[in-house]
C-alpha cells in the first residue's frame, strides 16, 4: 500500500482541531473556530499562514482573482474550516476545486458544527 502524502502533517493539523472542538463544542460561527484554531496551531508550533491569497491561472494565464483558503499549513496543505450542521457535496467540491486551482496536492476539510468533529483529507 502506498504511503499517504503528508500523513504526519495532516495528523498534526487534526489534533489542534480536535482540541478546539473539545473546548468550544459546536454552535459558534466559523470566525470563532478560525481564531481559536490559529491560537492552537501557534501553541503547537504548526507552521501556517492564515487566509493567504493564492494565485490562480486559467489556460496558462494568471487570474486577477485569488483563491483564499482559511489556512495554508506547512506551505503545502490547504485547510478549509466550516461551522455547519453537516458538510455536503458543495463543501467537498470547494476543497477539491481549491486544490486544483492552487496546484496543491493535499487538503483538509474540517467541520466544527457537528456534535463530533468532522474532518476529511483530500488528495489532488
Amino acid at each position: 500500500m502506498p504511503e499517504l502524502l503528508c500523513k504526519e502533517e495532516v495528523y498534526k493539523i487534526v489534533g489542534p482541531a480536535m482540541e478546539v472542538h473539545k473546548v468550544l463544542g459546536a454552535g459558534f460561527l466559523e470566525a470563532v473556530y478560525q481564531e481559536a484554531l490559529a491560537i492552537e496551531f501557534r501553541l503547537r508550533g504548526i507552521p501556517f499562514t492564515e487566509q493567504p491569497p493564492l494565485q490562480l491561472e486559467f489556460k496558462g494565464q494568471l487570474l486577477k482573482c485569488k483563491y483564499v483558503p482559511d489556512y495554508l499549513c506547512y506551505e503545502q496543505i490547504i485547510v478549509e474550516i466550516k461551522a455547519l450542521k453537516k458538510c455536503g457535496p458543495i463543501e467537498e467540491a470547494q476543497i477539491i476545486n481549491a486544490l486544483k486551482a492552487a496546484k496543491k496536492r493535499v487538503g483538509v476539510l474540517i467541520n466544527f458544527g457537528e456534535p463530533s468533529l468532522y474532518w476529511k483529507r483530500y488528495v489532488n
